[in-house]
Order: C-alpha cells, then sequence, then structure tokens
C-alpha cells in the first residue's frame, strides 16, 4: 500500500472511549475523517459510533497480545490505508513510590510501552506515506513526582519508545508525534487527585486547585483542547513535526528541551 496517499484513509484510536480518546474522535469526525475506534468495552464503542458519523467500533484489549489480530483484521476490512493512528490509553495503576506495588510497574508498562508496539503491529502494512503516529504520554514522564509512580516511569518510556519509532518509520515518509497534555480535568485526574488526596490528609479541592497552580496558564486544558492539537497533524506541513512533543499543558512543562 506504500503507493496509496492517506489522505482518504482511516483514524485508528486506541482507547477511543476515554476522556481524552472520545475527544480525539469527535474532532475527527467533525472534521470528515472516519474513525477505527478501539476500546475494550462494546457498549461504549456502541454508544460512541451512534453519537459520531463515520465511526467503525473495534472490540480490542490493546494490553494483550490478541489485540494485534483483531485491530489489524478491522483495519484491512475497510480496504482504505491508516492516515493515522492514535495511542490514547490510560494508565490502569496509580501510586507514590512508597505505596505502589512494585509489580504494578510491569502492569503499566505492559499496557502503555506493549500497547503501544501492539498497536504499530496492527498497522503496520497499511501505513503509507504522510501517515501519522500519535501516542499520548503524561507530562510526569519528563518532570515526575514522588506521588506518582508508574505516571512517571512508564510515561518515560513511551517518550522514549516514541523517538526510536521516530527513527524506524521516518525513512518511509510516516512521522511520529507525542502529545504530552500535562494534567487536563478529565474524570480520571479527579479520581487520582482523590487518592493523592487521600494519601496526604488533605481535602480533594486542596489537591485539585494544586494541579491548576502548577500551570503558567492556571487553569487545566480539557479534553477538547488536547483533542485539538491531533487534528493539527492532519495537516501534510505537519511532516516538520516529525519525531517532536507537542506539549499542550497551558504552561505547565518547566524544562527547556
Amino acid at each position: 500500500m506504500n503507493a496509496s496517499s492517506p489522505a482518504d484513509g482511516v483514524a485508528v484510536v486506541v482507547g477511543a472511549t476515554g476522556a481524552i480518546g472520545s475527544a480525539v474522535v469527535r474532532r475527527l469526525g467533525r472534521r470528515g475523517v472516519p474513525v477505527l475506534a478501539v476500546a475494550r468495552t462494546a457498549a461504549a464503542l456502541d454508544a460512541l459510533a451512534g453519537e459520531v458519523p463515520g465511526v467503525t467500533p473495534c472490540v480490542a484489549d490493546i494490553g494483550a497480545a490478541p489485540a494485534v489480530a483483531a485491530v489489524g483484521a478491522a483495519v484491512g476490512a475497510l480496504g482504505v490505508p491508516v492516515r493515522m493512528a492514535v495511542f490514547a490509553v490510560g494508565l490502569p495503576v496509580r501510586g507514590s513510590v512508597l505505596t505502589i506495588d512494585p509489580d504494578l510497574l510491569a502492569v503499566g508498562a505492559d499496557v502503555k510501552l506493549g500497547g503501544l508496539l501492539r498497536l504499530v503491529r496492527a498497522v503496520d502494512q497499511h501505513l503509507v506515506r504522510g501517515s501519522r503516529l500519535v501516542a499520548f504520554a503524561g507530562s510526569l514522564g519528563l518532570e515526575p513526582r514522588a506521588t506518582e509512580a508508574a505516571p512517571g516511569a512508564v510515561n518515560a518510556g513511551v517518550f522514549n519508545l516514541m523517538r526510536q519509532l521516530s527513527l524506524v518509520l521516518g525513512p518511509r515518509g510516516v512521522t511520529t508525534h507525542t502529545m504530552s497534555p500535562g494534567p487536563a480535568d478529565t474524570p480520571r485526574l479527579r479520581r487520582i487527585a482523590e487518592g493523592v488526596a487521600a494519601e496526604r490528609g488533605e481535602p480533594f479541592e486542596t489537591v485539585w486547585k494544586g494541579y491548576a497552580a502548577d500551570t503558567s496558564l492556571g487553569r487545566l486544558p480539557t479534553p477538547d483542547e488536547v483533542a485539538w492539537g491531533v487534528t493539527l497533524l492532519l495537516d501534510p506541513e505537519a511532516d516538520l513535526l516529525h519525531g517532536s512533543v507537542l506539549h499542550l499543558d497551558g504552561g505547565g512543562h518547566r524544562g527547556i528541551h
């Protein structure tokens, strides 16, 4: 399929029913891009497909090996190139370096690192010049905190793995893009904040306001704002962003790199 153009291809979104993933699906739908939506729960996928035109549901657990065949078969059945493959899967584990079960670090790595490579394996033969590989990696992978061991350690691996993939895919004209939104105003972050508050013995509102205070903008990004960053990559000029990290965090990133 290397002679094909991705212009009329499909976007594969893994983690499509999460807060960020579903916002990406909606944004792509508004741009008229058909989406193969991948998640573990059929009911949630069906609801999303009923809301957004052009969505094809694909039930698969990207944290397990059978997902490669399931997603690959679903893409092949559509008979079009993969215009964009988006990995928007959240971590299923949390805890500080003092409280997390060390075995859960391996679980997190299998979902986000192994899952990313499973997505690549599933879509590889359908990627063409101009296709995009997009992965979400939290800012804790660059600026770790002791309160979140798994997001820090595992997302650091995602940044590294995406850089490796850029070296392999770039010569084929397939570009890679890592999105680093930092904390965003999602139900999942609120659950995390509740856990942090319990560990610290602080009120939830104190912890929640701390997230916003860590951005120079003074507020958390919304999922829709983060998803906007993905649609930028639909433009052919986004080739020049190959291998880069897009910080969609309202000024939360502090490092100069």
